[in-house]
């Protein structure tokens, strides 16, 4: 069923994409491929992005939440998940994309070592439709014709280390896809003066200190930035590099992305600064005042960016 609904699609569209592009290089098919990818997944990406800055931007509110409740862990859920319903926060909202992303990479994955394995499963793996196009028709007379490289530099069914040594040419690629991975996952990493080490609250947690849990998830996080590249890297050297390249793009593209929705917030936020506010506080459950800052009605319309509209009342 995987193969079917994930793998045979991929595969054929890949396949179409190289079918149609000048040269029929397949480097640059799974370029093509991976740009339109992105671009399909951009509301959702959007949306991903603004719920974690809105996420991060609820830290210090958290932490006057997690101090009310006085080590209370129920009282300090119940607050929490209170706060969360008033900003119209879904904790768990943020992992949509990394779903989306998994079967596909599976997907691109198992289509590519298909056509390592035998390159006549462009023929016989795909749909009969496209077996009608001039360069499928040409396979079928040669299949020697299909140019498995990046534009005639890399080949993209080889591995950066194997048996017969390193291939530099994909080590660049894999290094590359590894840095791209950092940088997109920097961009969105807050950065504090005040910030501690992972090892450092772990040993004072050790010393009988009690570790604050909002800051040994922030370090986590910092550990992260590092860890994900390198198995990246590491994973990468052992597969064709034509799944290194997907990687490369698809993290640059993000960045890119990125990019744009960081720069619209701090335009929004410009464009915020001089409306009027009014100042409403509103408790919790466990007794604790959250100051709201609400715009007035007539600059409301301008700043609905990721959140709901509300309906006016005739």
């Amino acid at each position: 069923m995987f193969t079917t609904i994930i793998v045979q699609p991929i595969f054929n569209l890949l396949v179409l994409i190289t079918a149609l592009i000048p040269g029929h290089n397949f480097g640059l098919a799974i370029i093509i491929f991976t740009i339109l990818v992105r671009l399909l997944m951009w509301p959702l990406v959007k949306k991903q992005l603004h719920h974690a800055k809105a996420m991060r931007d609820l830290q210090p509110e958290l932490k006057k939440i997690k101090a009310a409740a006085g080590g209370d862990r129920q009282k300090e859920y119940a607050m929490s998940m209170e706060l969360y319903k008033e900003r119209e926060i879904k904790p768990m909202a943020s992992f949509g994309i990394l779903i989306v992303q998994l079967p596909i990479l599976i997907g691109l994955y198992s289509g590519i070592r298909k056509l390592i394995s035998d390159p006549h499963q462009i023929i016989t793996f795909s749909y009969p439709a496209l077996h009608h196009l001039p360069w499928m028709q040409s396979l079928t007379q040669d299949i020697h014709r299909f140019d498995s490289s990046l534009f005639g530099l890399v080949n993209l069914t080889r591995t950066a280390s194997g048996p017969h040594g390193i291939y530099w040419p994909a080590l660049i690629i894999v290094a590359a896809s590894a840095a791209a991975q950092y940088l997109q996952s920097k961009q969105l990493m807050p950065s504090s003066k005040e910030a501690r080490s992972l090892r450092t609250i772990m040993k004072e947690a050790g010393g009988g200190q009690k570790a604050d849990q909002t800051e040994l998830n922030a370090s986590i996080s910092r550990s992260t930035l590092i860890f994900i590249p390198l198995i990246v890297f590491t994973v990468s050297l052992h597969l064709a590099v034509a799944l290194p390249l997907y990687w490369l793009v698809s993290s640059t593209v993000a960045y890119f992305q990125q990019s744009r929705i960081l720069e619209q917030d701090v335009t929004e936020a410009e464009e915020i600064a001089d409306k009027p506010l009014l100042k409403k506080e509103k408790s919790t459950p466990g007794g604790l005042k959250v100051t709201r800052t609400t715009l007035s009605d007539s600059s409301k319309s301008q700043s609905q960016g990721p959140s709901k509209k509300r309906k006016k009342k005739r």
